[in-house]
């Protein structure tokens, strides 16, 4: 990379995607930075699993998938971590005491209990196809070794939740639809979108200096703490919004190529 090369995390829901549609205007702006030179990656709560073709389509150099957790670089894996047995299995045990349903998370493919695609047709907050498409449900989930949890349906709230799981894990509201108390995120403790980028930055031989991050969401909180340049959607919650250095539209607007340009990553949009 050259010295004044950049390095962008994008955000999938909310920020680079609407409900999983990207608009155009996103797709040429990825592509006109890639051929200026800078990297793009996009940076998401998803797992690699549930990032398809129309979600890559712009071309990439990798992605930071699984809040952090999973990292692939240039077609390489950097980083693949995944929850440790006893902890996931307790993680586990306890959602099936409280009925909740969840997705077991990871590069491969999403797990969840059996039923778990009917609970997930009759939600109208989602897309469930970019679920089901990817969803396995082998009746026995002790040897799936997840990077992380997404849950909806609970009755417990989610402070509840973190009390009785301990402080391995951590959790935070859901960053696919707007649920509040009733879906959530869960992660191993101290693992961020972050951790992921870090990774990038280590294998790159380059500094947080030229990395930029965008997002709109809770999860997203680390990643702009970390960028050298942080930008926010309008509309993120305020403890988002208190790291940005900009704040740009959401998809709707052209927030990502309106960013690219700002920074001069890109032409100015005429």
């Amino acid at each position: 990379m050259n010295d004044g090369a950049r390095v962008a995390f994008l955000d999938v829901d909310g920020t680079y995607a609407d409900h999983g549609s990207v608009p155009e205007v996103h797709a040429e702006a990825v592509r006109a930075a890639r051929s200026a030179g800078h990297r793009v990656l996009l940076c998401t709560g998803r797992p690699e699993s549930m990032l398809p073709p129309s979600l890559l389509a712009a071309g990439f150099d990798g992605v930071v998938a699984a809040a952090g957790a999973f990292v692939r670089l240039d077609g390489e894996v950097v980083s693949d971590l995944r929850f440790p047995e006893d902890l996931a299995d307790r993680v586990r045990h306890v959602l099936d005491a409280h009925d909740v349903a969840y997705l077991l998370e990871t590069p491969d493919a999403v797990y969840g209990p059996v039923g778990l695609d009917a609970r997930l047709g009759v939600r109208g907050d989602a897309a469930p196809h970019e679920i089901l498409d990817v969803l396995r449900m082998p009746g026995d989930l002790a040897g799936v070794r997840y990077a992380k949890i997404s849950y909806f349906d609970s009755r417990v709230p989610i402070a509840a939740l973190r009390e009785e799981l301990g402080p391995e894990v951590g959790i935070l509201p859901s960053s696919y639809a707007n649920t509040g108390d009733n879906a959530g995120e869960i992660h191993l403790a101290g693992v961020h979108k972050a951790v992921g980028m870090a990774a990038v930055v280590e294998h790159l031989g380059i500094t947080p200096a030229q990395v930029v991050g965008i997002g709109d969401g809770y999860n997203d909180v680390e990643m702009l703490a970390y960028a050298g340049t942080a930008v926010a959607v309008e509309g993120a919650p305020p403890a988002v919004l208190a790291e940005a250095d900009l704040v740009v539209p959401g998809p709707a607007g052209g927030g990502v190529a309106e960013a690219f340009a700002r920074l001069g990553m890109v032409p100015a949009r005429g």
